[in-house]
């Protein structure tokens, strides 16, 4: 009742309460805290002042209640006062260090940053197995000074290496993906300077945590490449730098990794992960020996149980790539007779079960989806499943269906899952029919399969069709905005961008307004090489549409562009 009383501001009330409790109590300091605080806050320092006191001459060991009795002091700007309160508070932990987590925490409670900092080292050098570097490190944060804060957290890692992923998660809130961004500039020449003063493999760590924040892939390799050849046990942070530089589209620097890790290892298990994200990049980049390069794999490695994954990708590639999709079928109808593991086998089937939308065999896909939701109920896989049934359901426009499997997507523990879940289910229900009265949304799911099914032109052809015979209805602006995505797919980025601005000009209040932005700002940055005209669709994100979700993003490219320090 008094905390209630407190944080409304009823602090007559609250100081009745804390009153009667801190009497009961008179060695519970919360109570204490508050009492003094609802005194302060109704003027009655004299009283504040007076019970402090006499807390001091019976416990004059205490001195965390020098600094309540400065503060105090400070409220009423008696500053010579609160200084010699607040120095005795420090002169105390000379002879009592064991207090010094108490005064520092009073401290930084009160914003006194400084003092909390000097109670803090005062400590770390009375004890040497005191380790308050992360407080500080924290307190350095507060106060704006990423300089000391970073100089503190790699203090901790260097007094205690289990602190490094701690470090990392609290200095990613500072770093970002502009390696000229202030904070990443401080974190990497302090790294560098203790680097050298003191050197360690876990300064490589961190920088190629910092490279790899940073989207410098290379620069993260060649840390890890002097981790390897210093300590040569296993490559897995090799692989995990090019797992996300190939994540990331940076496809010449995952293959960097993966063509190390290949080299490098005498493990077959190793060798085979690193080709199968080989095999992924030739596919990415369009290479025209990306068949000849699987083969091979399949030549040296053969078709077994160790490179089902690799059989997999072959059987994508295959159907979406090169049109073979019964060839693709034949390689996974084998693959699941050897397979042993019910994950593998799920794996199999869901791409079984693409190739047979593809070939538009719906029904006998979805018993395939159906199969897997069974089999590995709530693992990641029966999700993925379930949101294949929703869009194939779509696709086949049973639209009824597709959207009671999209309802219980929503709430998936996998966000990209749960992502795309929402924007069918919003596609669904923002363009289903009204009293049986055609939509258009039929004919856009069946653009959206030809455009799965990699018919480009026939979905862009069918989506012409809605434009012309649905104009000025809600799916007009869905049709357009697909379109445009399979215009920039085809390098028409003229087209594209008319599309994106018919999107704008139709209803400026739509959903698909700050999408239209964003695609118009990353087609002149990434394809037509203009970064000016790049910077004015940021703009208009950063300054109209504050609640979009490419914001965030929008803005740190704005920065970039203009060559701000952000």
């Amino acid at each position: 009742m008094g905390e209630s009383y407190y944080r409304e501001g009823e602090y007559e009330k609250a100081t009745q309460i804390f009153k009667k409790l801190y009497s009961k109590s008179p060695f519970n300091t919360s109570y204490l805290s508050r009492l003094i605080s609802c005194y302060q806050e109704t003027d009655q320092f004299l009283e504040a002042e007076n019970l402090l006191k006499s807390k001091i001459k019976k416990n004059p060991k205490q001195g965390f209640l020098y600094v309540y009795l400065g503060y105090n002091y400070e409220r009423q700007q008696l500053k010579e006062l609160a200084e010699k309160n607040y120095n005795l508070a420090l002169s105390s932990l000379d002879k009592r260090a064991s207090y010094g987590g108490i005064i520092s925490r009073v401290f930084k409670d009160y914003n006194l940053l400084d003092n909390a900092i000097l109670a803090y080292e005062k400590v770390m050098a009375e004890n040497k197995n005191a380790n308050y570097s992360f407080q500080i490190a924290q307190i350095y944060g507060e106060k704006g000074d990423f300089k000391k804060m970073f100089e503190s957290y790699i203090n901790l890692v260097d007094k205690t290496e289990n602190y490094l992923s701690l470090v990392q998660r609290y200095t990613s809130k500072y770093i970002t993906d502009d390696s000229e961004n202030e904070a990443n500039i401080l974190f990497r020449k302090t790294l560098l300077r203790k680097s050298a003063s003191n050197p360690k493999d876990i300064w490589n760590v961190l920088l190629s945590w910092l490279f790899t924040q940073q989207k410098d892939y290379g620069k993260a390799l060649i840390q890890e490449k002097a981790l390897y050849q210093r300590n040569s046990t296993d490559l897995d942070a090799i692989f995990r730098v090019g797992k996300i530089a190939f994540e990331n589209k940076s496809y010449e620097e995952a293959k960097e990794c993966f063509d190390f890790i290949n080299q490098t290892s005498t493990l077959s298990e190793e060798k085979i992960a690193a080709n199968l994200y080989i095999a992924k990049i030739a596919v990415a980049t369009n290479n025209s020996e990306a068949e000849k390069l699987f083969e091979s794999l399949f030549n040296e490695f053969g078709k077994n149980t160790q490179t089902l994954k690799l059989q997999v990708a072959y059987a994508d590639f295959l159907t979406f790539q090169k049109n073979k999709p019964n060839e693709a079928k034949a390689i996974l109808e084998n693959a699941l007779q050897f397979s042993k593991s019910k994950f593998d086998k799920a794996r199999i089937k869901l791409k079984l079960g693409d190739i047979l939308v593809f070939t538009g065999k719906y029904n006998k896909a979805l018993i395939y989806f159906s199969q897997i939701q069974t089999q590995l109920k709530n693992h990641e896989l029966a999700q993925q499943a379930r949101f294949k049934v929703a869009q194939t359901s779509y696709f086949k426009g049973d639209f009824t269906w597709a959207k009671a499997q999209l309802k219980v997507l929503k709430g998936s523990t996998t966000q990209l899952i749960a992502n795309d879940a929402l924007e069918l289910f919003l596609i669904i229900t923002d363009n289903e029919p009204v009293d049986s009265i055609p939509s258009g949304l039929k004919q856009y799911s069946k653009a959206a399969l030809l455009a799965f099914q990699n018919k480009t032109q026939q979905a862009i052809d069918t989506l012409s069709i809605i434009n012309k015979d649905y104009k000025g209805q809600p799916i007009e602006d869905e049709a357009l905005f697909k379109q445009a995505q399979l215009f920039i797919k085809q390098n028409q980025f003229e087209a594209a961008i008319v599309n994106f601005e018919k999107v704008i000009s139709l209803n400026p209040e739509g959903i698909l307004i700050d999408d239209a932005y964003y695609e118009l700002a990353e087609l002149y940055k990434n394809h037509l090489k203009n970064p000016e005209k790049a910077s004015e669709y940021y703009q208009k994100i950063i300054f109209d549409y504050s609640s979009s979700i490419y914001l965030v993003d929008a803005r740190k490219k704005y920065r970039k562009i203009r060559g701000d320090k952000v």
